[in-house]
């Protein structure tokens, strides 16, 4: 890491995921005014609603639509009133 180009107050912090209470050490700038013990040393703690850990995206859980099928019940639904 170069020398001089992070502000003085980058430092270790554990972000901990609210909805599934996974925890992670980085480094950061945010400001926090609580703190935990991670791995026997205490840190500085972010609260996160959400991360990758937990994110329909990255845990493959993410419900798909059927969006055909709904068009075509929009469609068979007021067809009645096109034809008026």
């Amino acid at each position: 890491m170069k020398k001089g180009i992070h502000p003085e107050n980058y430092r270790p912090v554990v972000f901990k995921d609210m909805s599934n209470g996974d925890v992670f050490l980085s480094q950061s700038c945010a400001k926090s005014n609580e703190t935990i013990e991670f791995e026997g040393k205490e840190y500085p703690l972010i609260k996160l609603e959400i991360s990758s850990s937990s994110h329909p995206f990255y845990t493959g859980k993410a419900k798909l639509v059927d969006t055909a099928g709904r068009v075509d019940k929009f469609m068979n639904r007021y067809k009645v009133m096109s034809k008026k």
